[in-house]
């Protein structure tokens, strides 16, 4: 038997939903047939994928290595099909949160003007790689450090870091705040996408209540309610200013590096383009002021 794209659908399938029946559901087939198709795919494989051990469904560390692989395969066939709808073959540019910051449109307009004949689509995608691990994207827009196999990086420029605070915190009008000022408070920090970790603190002196949160949005949502307080980059204080929040610069805290990354693979034959306009863009930036209030 030979690998059929309908045995990486099927997996996918399962590994999105981590079950049979939900996968059956989503791909309108049977029961019996998903556990089919998975079981000779590993068998033509040689691994196993899937812990079916337990009452709950899990990938093995095999599963979980080959689902990237085959979200990649997948979804490569799939733009390959849609080319004749295409034919500009659009240039995806995922992102967590922020994009470019504040050179967004610059980066967008510039493009347009530059390259007519290639549509950039910037994409949102809640993931530690914008999508761009998953094959969902061309090219990624991240934040903080990378060590994801398989792709190449460039770093374009830093950002500061910020607390995120409610308007009306004792805290808010502070011109500048340290992480010890930050440490007895509630920290809602992203583990989806985000670059603040309870690492920043000194081992000693980290904070002990804590809340995780998956994307920016709800990020906002929790400081503006007065759920908790954050620490983020001056992106984030120019994308998205909120009455309600108050963005305090930090006294001690590194910035974060911006990079664009891609896939060390052939890809997108204008990527090096994009990567040479967006080191151009974003590399040479002015300090700004961010406002305590926005």
């Amino acid at each position: 038997m030979s690998i059929e794209l309908r045995h990486l659908r099927c997996f996918l399938a399962i590994a999105d939903t981590l079950s049979v029946t939900r996968a059956a559901e989503r791909l309108h087939l049977t029961q019996p047939a998903v556990s089919r198709t998975l079981r000779r795919l590993e068998q033509e494989l040689g691994v196993r994928l899937v812990d079916r051990s337990t009452h709950h469904l899990a990938l093995t560390p095999d599963g979980a290595a080959f689902r990237d692989r085959a979200a990649v395969a997948v979804a490569a066939f799939d733009r390959a099909l849609g080319f004749a709808h295409h034919p500009g073959w659009p240039l995806r540019l995922g992102h967590a949160w922020s994009a470019a910051g504040t050179d967004t449109t610059a980066l967008l307009r510039r493009w347009r003007k530059e390259h007519p004949g290639t549509p950039l689509e910037l994409l949102r995608i809640d993931d530690r790689t914008a999508g761009l691990a998953r094959g969902e994207v061309d090219a990624a827009l991240l934040r903080g450090d990378v060590h994801t196999p398989g792709l190449v990086t460039e770093q374009l420029t830093t950002e500061p870091r910020v607390a995120g605070l409610p308007a009306d915190d004792p805290l808010a009008h502070r011109a500048a705040l340290s992480l010890a000022e930050l440490a007895d408070r509630t920290i809602a920090l992203n583990t989806v996408s985000g670059t603040t970790t309870l690492d920043l603190w000194p081992a000693s002196a980290r904070p002990s209540s804590t809340i995780t949160i998956g994307n920016t949005d709800d990020w906002l949502a929790a400081v503006t309610g007065g759920r908790a307080v954050g620490v983020t980059t001056t992106a984030t204080a120019e994308m998205h200013p909120h009455p309600s929040m108050a963005y305090v610069p930090r006294t001690d805290a590194p910035p974060v590096p911006v990079v664009i990354a891609w896939r060390d693979e052939p890809g997108h034959p204008h990527i090096p383009d994009l990567v040479a306009l967006a080191r151009e863009v974003m590399g040479v930036r002015q300090v700004r002021h961010v406002p305590q209030h926005v």
